[in-house]
């Protein structure tokens, strides 16, 4: 379960990525607001020319490429990645389309500190794909899921969920264009969520704690 009360300090967090970066562009507009609570201090690509690097570097935040290849295997790579997010005091890590499958050791050095988000509305559609599954299967709704990361890949306590309607005429383009716009509304809300320690985790079920936390709403975003 997760503890401590927000102090008002903002919670160091260092993000994730293998490519663009559209959902850490939106993580890092929501933290230029300084009262949002966590604030973006690193940038990690395991890809030296993913175009994220140079989105951050612009916003003025470090990024850094750590690559996955010539470390000694995965377990030398997470260890490296490790070690860079703990020389910078980082509290909290979101993954951001970053295409590596983490360790069992890795994720469990970040136990309740490491989130993902993922297009689709777990448990429904885990891995790749998710758009063209969800067509196949006659879903009526999609959407996509934030959530802490478990050693079982798309596992873990949820966050926070949005759904957008299936549409008649959809493709996967099309569905995955509006499932990106909601991923792009929850996953600050999210983040702002755990950072400010406005929840708690029972079993595999994430509540809000009771005061002066956010309203219930703040866990799903409506259908659009």
């Amino acid at each position: 379960m997760t503890s401590g009360a927000n102090t008002g300090r903002r919670k160091r967090t260092a993000i994730l990525v293998s490519g663009r970066g559209s959902n850490m562009t939106a993580l890092l507009d929501a933290a230029v607001d300084p009262a949002y609570p966590a604030e973006i201090a690193l940038v990690v690509a395991n890809v030296a020319e993913a175009p994220a690097l140079e989105k951050a570097r612009a916003a003025g935040i470090e990024a850094l490429a750590v690559s996955h290849r010539g470390q000694g295997g995965r377990q030398g790579f997470e260890e490296r990645l490790d070690a860079e997010l703990r020389a910078r005091d980082i509290e909290l890590v979101c993954l951001a389309g970053f295409m590596r499958i983490l360790t069992p050791w890795f994720v469990e050095r970040w136990h309740d500190r490491l989130l993902n988000i993922h297009p689709a509305l777990l448990p429904a559609f885990k891995g790749l794909d998710t758009h063209a599954r969800a067509l196949a299967e006659g879903c009526r709704l999609h959407g996509a899921t934030v959530h802490y990361v478990r050693a079982e890949m798309d596992a873990g306590p949820i966050i926070a969920q949005g759904a957008v309607a299936v549409m008649d005429g959809d493709t996967p383009q099309t569905l995955g264009a509006r499932v990106l716009a909601v991923e792009h509304a929850i996953y600050p809300k999210a983040l702002a969520l755990v950072a400010s320690d406005a929840v708690e985790i029972e079993g595999m079920r994430v509540r809000l704690k009771t005061g002066d936390g956010p309203a219930p709403a703040a866990l799903i975003v409506p259908v659009t």
